[in-house]
């Protein structure tokens, strides 16, 4: 059973960092393009950064030279280095392994900034 296994979530202060990771298993990882997604309270599940299999990497606007996607295939791990946080970036973030029609999600870990 294919599982990814969110961490790193947490309480921080307005402009503080913390550093998520999906850890994958039962998966040839290296060929799965990651993604990080978050949802706020009320809101819709959006993207938040992508790296794909071949090493690039995409971001949202609201977070491009703040959020940090990054993977160790060999640990069969990525990771999403938050830096510079704000209030609007609390949420869920979720983790999401997708390959041809192979599509799997973690469970969500909290993020929470505020003072």
């Amino acid at each position: 059973q294919v599982q990814l296994v969110e961490s790193g979530g947490g309480l921080v202060q307005p402009g503080g960092s913390l550093r998520l990771s999906c850890a994958a298993s039962r998966i040839m990882f290296s060929i799965y393009a990651m993604y990080w997604y978050r949802q706020a309270p009320g809101k819709q599940r959006e993207l938040v950064a992508y790296s794909t299999s071949g090493g690039s990497t995409f971001y949202v606007d609201s977070v491009k030279g703040r959020f940090t996607i990054s993977r160790d295939n060999a640990k069969n791990t990525v990771y999403l280095q938050m830096n510079s946080l704000k209030p609007e970036d609390t949420a869920v973030y979720y983790c999401n392994a997708h390959y041809s029609a192979n599509d799997y999600w973690g469970q969500g870990t909290q993020v929470t900034v505020s003072s």
